[in-house]
């Protein structure tokens, strides 16, 4: 095996620090203790960026990697999928299993469903007889993104704000801040909220959800910022309810 798959979401720009770091650190450990040398993994990382504004798109790329042991033979003919222990999936089914860092509920949102008994016995019905629909697989495979037609102008829209010549990443960040700070205060301003407003109503407030949708829209902020500065408790929260959001719409 010379390669694995991941599906991260990183909060920063630095995805490319964090996977030159965790190739190089396994590699070297890996080559110490089996007393190899040279490279590990097949080349270089591939990215693909996940189209986050409509559903499905994270379900594709979550059940592309989980699939994937069945289509590379790792798993053999009547083997059972979470049998496979280099995978998240297990984990899915048997919360003991879950490290700190895994986030289950966005992929089980996807779903439809919760974090129940009940819920993991569904899931478990639909990785076992519904595989990735015809063209998924190659979606995954060979595009840059994974998301709708207009992904491509999404992203251009977004990005498009160039920084200014030697325009250091603490002063770009600070400016991304205060644009996102005038979003909030005008949207306040807009609904009749005050700032005290903001601890006093429900964490899952519809105004507080039309707010965060609007920074998550125009601004690169988290989804940590966001449920600190609105006071919608924890990021995940902020991520579900945007979710149920769009879903609605």
């Amino acid at each position: 095996m010379n390669h694995f798959h991941l599906v991260v979401e990183t909060p920063q720009p630095n995805l490319a620090a964090g996977m030159k770091w965790c190739l190089g650190t396994y590699t070297q450990r890996f080559n110490r203790r089996h007393r190899h040398w040279g490279h590990l993994f097949g080349g270089r990382y591939k990215a693909q960026i996940i189209d986050e504004r409509s559903p499905g798109y994270l379900r594709c790329a979550c059940d592309y990697v989980h699939l994937n042991p069945v289509r590379a033979g790792l798993v053999g003919v009547g083997e059972k999928l979470e049998s496979f222990q280099w995978s998240s999936y297990p984990a899915y089914l048997r919360p003991k299993l879950r490290p700190r860092w895994l986030r289950i509920d966005r992929l089980l949102g996807e779903h439809g469903l919760g974090d129940t008994a009940r819920a993991r016995r569904e899931l478990h019905r639909i990785m076992e007889q519904a595989p990735l629909k015809p063209g998924e697989a190659t979606l995954v495979r060979r595009s840059w993104k994974i998301g709708a037609e207009d992904f491509r102008d999404w992203l251009a829209d977004k990005l498009a704000r160039r920084g200014r010549r030697g325009e250091r990443a603490s002063e770009r960040c600070e400016t991304d801040t205060v644009l996102a700070e005038r979003l909030v205060l005008e949207a306040l301003a807009k609904v009749g909220w005050r700032e005290v407003d903001l601890a006093i109503q429900p964490k899952g407030h519809k105004c507080k959800v039309e707010i965060a949708q609007l920074l998550r829209a125009e601004t690169p902020m988290t989804h940590q910022w966001i449920a600190d500065r609105l006071r919608m408790g924890s990021a995940s929260h902020v991520s579900n309810l945007l979710l149920t959001f769009k879903s609605e719409l």
